[in-house]
């Protein structure tokens, strides 16, 4: 389980390895594990869409049961083709998940998968959602950044181009890593300007990216180590591993591992995973292999 230490909201000193939620610190000495709860009908892995409270509820008692210490909750699928919901859809599907969430697991730590700043607010203030994973990283709502120092919660910062309808589209890089840390860079600056610094980054993997520049990223994931803030890794089941392996989203269990221990390896402190115990397998192996060598 992941450990908390009390602080009060004037403490100033905050270590990179250490995230503000909801007052207390929760640590990064150790990687840990994001567990996915899609309350949605169209997420891209189907095994993962879950729209009854009856069907949550076992969702939210299987992460935690499995080692889960942060649950993402998301209900507007950001997968190739897919509708994009209204905000009072987006909100009445979440209200459903979280009121259920909250029910079987009051003081779980609770993530919010959203690009609208709106929703991001009602998540936090009606339900205590401790975090705001935004996978437009401030480019889809304006008002996000203002809205997230408000709500004083960490920030999941992910790097994405183009806009909702073409955030799936591959681009142009001179170079996929330098271009990555480039433009993250600037947003780290323009969220610590208006009072945002419990930042976690996310390179993006499977957006605005071929199969071939994800791997690359991968490659040089260590690189992000220069912000000195904590690292996001969300490969799980996703197109970079089923396209190269020819194989489905269901069957690409073994790659994510794969590429899970790839991610650790290059400091990856946070796996966003549908998969939890196989994560926190991949976690604990990582661990032991680390105790024997040597300190940097």
């Amino acid at each position: 389980m992941i450990t908390f230490v009390a602080i009060m909201y004037d403490v100033v000193l905050m270590k990179w390895n250490t995230l503000n939620i909801n007052g207390q610190l929760l640590t990064l000495e150790r990687p840990l594990v994001m567990g996915i709860l899609n309350v949605t009908p169209d997420s891209f892995y189907e095994a993962s869409r879950m729209q009854t409270e009856s069907d949550v509820a076992a969702r939210v008692e299987q992460l935690l049961s499995e080692g889960a210490d942060i649950i993402d909750v998301g209900a507007c699928s950001t997968r190739p083709d897919a509708a994009m919901v209204s905000a009072e859809e987006e909100m009445k599907r979440l209200r459903l998940g979280l009121q259920t969430l909250r029910k079987v697991a009051p003081q779980a730590v609770v993530s919010v998968d959203t690009f609208r700043a709106d929703v991001a607010r009602m998540c936090v203030e009606e339900f205590g959602v401790g975090m705001v994973n935004d996978i437009s990283g401030g480019t889809f709502d304006p008002q996000m950044y203002a809205t997230v120092a408000l709500l004083r919660t960490p920030y999941i910062l992910m790097y994405i181009q183009g806009e909702v309808d073409s955030m799936h589209q591959h681009h142009t890089y001179a170079d996929v890593t330098a271009d990555t840390i480039k433009a993250l860079a600037a947003k780290v600056a323009q969220l610590r300007s208006v009072g945002v610094h419990d930042i976690i980054l996310d390179p993006g993997f499977g957006f605005s990216k071929t199969v071939a520049q994800n791997y690359e990223l991968m490659a040089h994931l260590e690189d992000f180590q220069v912000f000195e803030l904590p690292l996001l890794v969300g490969v799980s089941r996703k197109s970079m591993i089923w396209r190269l392996l020819d194989i489905r989203p269901e069957e690409a269990l073994n790659g994510t591992t794969a590429l899970h221990m790839a991610a650790l390896e290059r400091g990856a402190d946070i796996l966003r995973v549908h998969d939890v115990k196989p994560a926190v397998e991949a976690v604990r192996i990582y661990e032991e292999i680390t105790k024997y060598q040597p300190t940097k």
